[in-house]
């Protein structure tokens, strides 16, 4: 196993026992691979839930851009609701479980095919 495999298995082990939902792992796949190398920097990798400008880059470059969403107050609704769910004292929200979690929010699956 690679070190994407080893960050695919820590993602699912934070959906299943910190989020509480089965990972579709197909899906949990597609969407770290399209974090590209974010996944493997510290700072980038994780999602910092208490900084209004973090809170922005999710909404424009992943539900605006990539998931092709129009903007508005449902967007920073269902931020906060991932953040809620994942636990707003977990010091590491991994990118990729938050943008798992939105996709799976708005249905949009098939953007990632």
């Amino acid at each position: 196993m690679g070190k994407r495999d080893d960050l695919i298995a820590q993602y699912a082990d934070d959906l299943r026992n910190k989020c509480g939902m089965q990972p579709d792992m197909g899906l949990l796949t597609k969407v770290t691979i399209g974090c590209g190398p974010a996944i493997y920097n510290a700072d980038a990798s994780t999602v910092a839930g208490s900084q209004p400008g973090e809170i922005e880059t999710v909404k424009n470059n992943f539900l605006i851009k990539k998931l092709g969403l129009a903007d508005g107050p449902q967007l920073d609704d269902a931020i906060a609701q991932v953040i809620e769910v994942y636990g707003k004292s977990e010091r590491n929200k991994y990118r990729a479980v938050v943008y798992y979690m939105l996709t799976k929010h708005f249905g949009k699956e098939a953007v990632y095919g």
